[in-house]
């Protein structure tokens, strides 16, 4: 496979990843309080589901973009860049 597919199925997967984060909280967190321990820390364990959530879609998403835009940005013709040299 090619790196770049490679690269844009690695970010797709951190997107879906934090969405079933999402999507899993409210069903995971009466089992999680069910625990004793637990029970004390509901929110900080819920604030920190969301953060997971997230950075994952975050990341996923940062990284589809960054590969796509730098993609684009190569297939552009680059301009020559011609250096002067000055008189000393």
């Amino acid at each position: 496979m090619d790196k770049n597919k490679i690269q844009i199925i690695w970010g797709a997967a951190l997107v879906m990843a934090g969405l079933g984060v999402f999507y899993r909280i409210p069903q995971v967190m009466p089992k999680i309080m069910s625990i004793e321990a637990f029970v004390n820390a509901e929110g900080i364990i819920r604030f920190c589901f969301y953060v997971l959530g997230v950075l994952l879609v975050y990341g996923g998403a940062k990284k589809i973009y960054d590969h796509l835009h730098n993609r684009h940005n190569r297939s552009l013709p680059q301009p020559e860049i011609r250096h002067k040299i000055q008189p000393k």
